[in-house]
């Protein structure tokens, strides 16, 4: 049957920046259709791992600020995940930070901490990852990309370029690693109502533009990524490599 595809029963996930939004969202998806749950976070997990043990699966918090990894620290958590929960079947890259001020007045410092988080940790935790999934012959790497992989946005030049980044790896580790049974692909988000939007909703002019470009009418919200993100995590999306599946109410047709 076509929806015994979707089913995760057995695998076992690592989400970051699960404690909220986003991240939240996909885990609680990922442990509804089966799979063990490992979240990290520099914030608290208590909700994330509440509703996941709701479910009736394991779920195993990493408190972990990616500001400060470094490659050996995502060996380290991988490690953990494999240790505490069995194996590692699936991760998603999550986590992420948005800095924003004009391009001529940008700091390094803003540069880098969204560089950091966005970019250099997902890369080194998908390495890290890799390295267990092909041992094994098969792996799930979701990547959380935006729709400035694909534009170039006003005021935020770090999370512009990480997010191009992100589509870039994205696709550099599929033509890698997809002869080796992992899949890597990646969600872009449209304007989503989390934390990193908080600003954008209340600006008394940039609010209104975007909802009417967006042709749902609406701002996006993180259960509209679980469909996405169990689609991608699941046998139902065995063929598909170095994909960047908009989910973003039409944004880009616009």
């Amino acid at each position: 049957m076509i929806l015994d595809l979707f089913k995760l029963d057995g695998k076992v996930a690592l989400v970051t920046g699960a404690g909220r939004g986003l991240g939240q969202a996909m885990a609680i998806a990922l442990a509804e259709a089966g799979a063990d749950v490992a979240g990290l976070g520099v914030n608290s997990l208590d909700e994330t791992a509440a509703q996941v043990k709701a479910l009736g699966r394991r779920f195993l918090p990493l408190k972990f600020d990616l500001l400060e990894a470094h490659a050996e620290d995502m060996t380290k958590v991988v490690e953990q995940v494999v240790t505490g929960l069995g194996g590692l079947d699936i991760l998603v890259n999550n986590a992420g930070t948005i800095r924003r001020a004009p391009v001529l007045e940008f700091s390094e410092k803003d540069w880098d901490d969204v560089m950091q988080i966005n970019l250099k940790a997902t890369f080194l935790l998908s390495q890290a990852a890799g390295r267990v999934m092909v041992t094994h012959g098969k792996g799930k790497i979701i990547n959380i990309a935006s729709m400035l992989s694909f534009q170039g946005g006003i005021r935020v030049a770090s999370y512009a370029a990480a997010k191009s980044g992100m589509a870039g790896i994205t696709r550099l580790m599929a033509n890698e690693l997809a002869v080796k049974g992992l899949n890597i692909n990646a969600i872009a988000p449209g304007y989503m109502a989390t934390d990193n939007t908080a600003a954008l909703r209340v600006d008394p002019e940039r609010a209104p533009a975007i909802l009417e470009r967006i042709p749902a009418g609406r701002w996006g919200e993180p259960a509209d990524l679980m469909g996405a993100v169990v689609f991608l995590a699941s046998a139902a999306s065995d063929y598909m490599n170095g994909a960047i599946v908009p989910v973003d109410g039409g944004w880009l047709t616009r």
